[in-house]
């Protein structure tokens, strides 16, 4: 089974909450698998504090799509002369009953969900069965 995510861009504005869904984005994107804070979390925070490419299985989507099915979503905050923060908010549906569950800089999220890998589940299996 997947786990869709949205990974949203939102401009950090005086009175704006992290832990609240702002009311525009500028982008966003659909991940169809993998969207755990434990992988997609750690990724996006990863390329974020380190500039690490961000993998494969991305699709860019007009800001106004809307998914029924999505298990967590994403939201990037930055602007000029700012650091970079994250919101994960998770549940199940379109995003109206999801809960927050992180707000934080990226080296904090990748401190929290990093840790959670199973850093064997990830690796190349190489033994005689491939």
């Amino acid at each position: 089974m997947s786990t869709r995510a949205q990974v949203r861009f939102a401009t950090r504005e005086a009175g704006i909450s992290f832990n609240e869904h702002p009311e525009k984005i500028h982008a966003q994107f659909y991940v169809h698998s993998d969207g755990y804070p434990e992988g997609l979390g750690v990724d996006i925070a990863e390329s974020i504090a380190d500039n690490i490419s961000v993998g494969f299985g991305w699709e860019i989507e007009h800001v106004q799509d809307i998914h029924g099915d999505l298990e967590y979503i994403y939201y990037i905050w930055s602007d000029y002369d700012k650091s970079t923060w994250i919101s994960i908010f998770e549940g199940i549906g379109n995003g109206d009953d999801f809960e927050c569950i992180f707000v934080g800089l990226p080296n904090k999220l990748i401190t929290t969900y990093g840790s959670q890998l199973d850093e064997s589940y990830y690796k190349l299996n190489t033994n005689e069965d491939g």
